[in-house]
């Protein structure tokens, strides 16, 4: 038996952790009436090399992924309203799709990902290589790989490569989705990997410039001794953590897919001939987020 006080409690949402849930379910509930036939449809039409439990040697769950899908594509299509140019262009087969890395949590890549699913034709399913200490976090080392997300090594790159999958590389790393805010849309050193891993493969290299994750959660200061005590990459300042509110701002995000760059060579050369080849990557897509940010008008339209 309960008092009318604890019934009001429970039926009226008094407690935070009702409240969420309650948003929550009623975000999906409206995500899945909207989009749900869409993703099932486009889904289907993606080729999978999943074994009789319905996962692939990484740990990719189609079904889970399913549902992360319906609720990033109504993000993608409804809060952030992302624009998109150059999805036309894509090559078909497998490709690394190179782009910056920024928001201090990785919704570009979760916007990149959809867009290659609902707006690109054929839909393709991208494949993210994260951060090797990502597999080392409770409940993310389990949703990583349910979600098609891989552990950035040389051998499982190349296996995916090798089954024409497409792969999503941010080789700004963890050091650009920590950028503070005047850093914004400065792109920092990259990584040569991902050239070693084209050259041996022949994969075309598509660049990306993403526009508008910088302004989702601005980075005011990044608390370094904090982030280095809690083990992460970095502890950032953010004016919504000031009015208790940690959605990140509407802001309206432009994805420009670029043409797609071939190159040749020995995955093998010294750094610096590597180097040489990621310049030329890195310049086009810092030419492009130049470009992007000369024409949007507002970050929020």
């Amino acid at each position: 038996m309960t008092t009318d006080g604890q019934d009001a409690l429970g039926e009226s949402g008094g407690s935070d952790e009702g409240l969420f849930s309650r948003l929550g379910e009623r975000f999906m509930d409206r995500a899945e009436a909207l989009l749900g036939d869409e993703i099932d449809a486009r889904l289907a039409r993606v080729p999978k090399h999943v074994n009789e439990a319905g996962v692939d040697p990484f740990g990719f769950d189609p079904r889970a992924a399913r549902y992360a899908l319906v609720s990033t594509a109504f993000l993608y299509r409804y809060y952030f309203r992302v624009q998109t140019s150059g999805i036309e262009t894509l090559p078909r087969g497998r490709a690394l799709f190179i782009a910056n890395h920024s928001g201090q949590i990785p919704l570009d890549g979760a916007m990149l990902g959809t867009a290659l699913m609902v707006d690109a034709e054929p839909p393709r399913f991208a494949r993210s290589m994260v951060e090797r200490w990502s597999a080392e976090l409770p409940f993310v080392s389990v949703l990583f790989p349910r979600l098609g997300q891989v552990v950035g090594t040389p051998e499982n790159a190349r296996r995916l490569l090798e089954n024409e999958e497409v792969i999503v590389v941010f080789p700004e790393g963890s050091r650009g989705i920590s950028k503070t805010f005047d850093q914004r849309y400065q792109l920092v050193d990259f990584g040569l990997g991902f050239m070693r891993l084209a050259l041996e493969t022949r994969t075309p290299i598509v660049p990306v410039s993403i526009v508008g994750a910088e302004e989702q959660y601005p980075s005011l200061a990044n608390v370094r001794p904090l982030a280095k005590l809690l083990g992460m990459p970095a502890f950032p300042i953010v004016p919504q953590a000031f009015v208790g509110m940690m959605l990140p701002l509407p802001v309206r995000y432009r994805i420009q897919f670029g043409e797609p760059l071939y190159f040749e060579g020995d995955p093998d050369d010294d750094d610096a001939v590597i180097e040489q080849k990621v310049w030329v990557v890195k310049q086009t897509i810092q030419s492009m987020l130049h470009r992007n940010l000369k024409e949007r008008k507002s970050i929020f339209f």
